[in-house]
Parts: C-alpha cells; sequence; structure tokens
C-alpha cells in the first residue's frame, strides 16, 4: 500500500552496479499513516542500492531524531533513532511482499516504492517505554514524577505505611 510518492526508487535506467540515493521524513510522512506517537520527526534514509541482472538489494540506514513524549512523565523530549534494513527484491509473476527481507515485485518493473519499508522500520525500532533522560539521571523536575514517588513502595517505611508488611519484608532476606 502507497500512501505517499515521495520514496520511489526508479531502477529501470540504472546500470549494473552500485548506486547511492537519500530520502528525508518529516512528521507530515508518518501522518499519512496516522501514527501520533511523534511530536516532531527529522530523518534521513541513505540507501545502498546493488543492482544485478537478477536481483536487486538494498541496504537502508536511517538516522535522525523524534520528539515523543515521555512514558512516566508525559515530558516531550529528543529521541535520537538509528536503525538498520536488509532488502532483497526479486522478480516474479506476482507482488509479493509476506516476507520482511524479500519483496518480489512483477517481470516488467521499473520502481519500487519503499515508503512502507521506511515507516516500519522507523516505528518498529522504536523502544516499547520511552524514558526521559531526565528521569533516568534525576535531573527532570516534574510534577507528575514527584506525585509518583509518593505512591512509591520501595521507599522506606513512612508513617502511613502498613506494619504487617515488616514480616514480608523480613522473608525477602
Amino acid at each position: 500500500m502507497s500512501l505517499s510518492n515521495n520514496f520511489v526508487l526508479k531502477f529501470a535506467g540504472l546500470k549494473d552496479g552500485k548506486h547511492k540515493f537519500e530520502y528525508e521524513a518529516d512528521l507530515n510522512f508518518f501522518k499519512l499513516y496516522d501514527y501520533s506517537e511523534f511530536n516532531d520527526a527529522n530523518i534521513k534514509f541513505k540507501i545502498d542500492f546493488n543492482k544485478k541482472s537478477t536481483v536487486l538489494e538494498l541496504q537502508i540506514v536511517c538516522e535522525g531524531v523524534v520528539n515523543i513524549n515521555c512514558t512516566l512523565s508525559n515530558e516531550p523530549f529528543d529521541y535520537n533513532l538509528e536503525s538498520q534494513l536488509k532488502l532483497i527484491v526479486k522478480f516474479g509473476e506476482y507482488y509479493d511482499n509476506s516476507n520482511d527481507e524479500l519483496l518480489i515485485l512483477p517481470q516488467g518493473s521499473h520502481s519500487i516504492n519503499l515508503d512502507q519499508f521506511l515507516y516500519e522500520m522507523v516505528v518498529l525500532s522504536m523502544p516499547i517505554r520511552n524514558v526521559h533522560p531526565g528521569i533516568e539521571d534525576g535531573s527532570i523536575k516534574s510534577d507528575i514524577i514527584n506525585r509518583l514517588k509518593d505512591f512509591d513502595i520501595n521507599k522506606e517505611k513512612s508513617s502511613n505505611f502498613d506494619p504487617r508488611w515488616d514480616k514480608l519484608k523480613q522473608l525477602k532476606k
């Protein structure tokens, strides 16, 4: 499925051998897919393309910065993104993209639309939990984080802590 024509790699007029291509994606590209996890995006794709007589080889590298919200505090921060994808393109009777690393194009095709591959490459390289770097080093000042600290079960006894749990804590030792 193609939502954008910005990432079409035309290989019909190219000679056999190695070629390089570069593409850029911003937030508008991800909005085409109704992906709303990014506040902003600036991603560059570098493609090393090797054309052979019966097969095409693509080595795709993406690097960039996406602005996302922290899973814990909901504070926005910039996340440095890096990912790689190797794609082999062969020719057959019909289009088949059921394999992640192998794409089959119909005989006589002259271009590859890479937008779906690039979209999936970026989205699948994102971590499940997006933790603001300020949380890990303790430099973030957030009301939400302060409120979560009030409910921390790992802190020492507080005035409202139930003493019946003390016996269970002894079992850990």
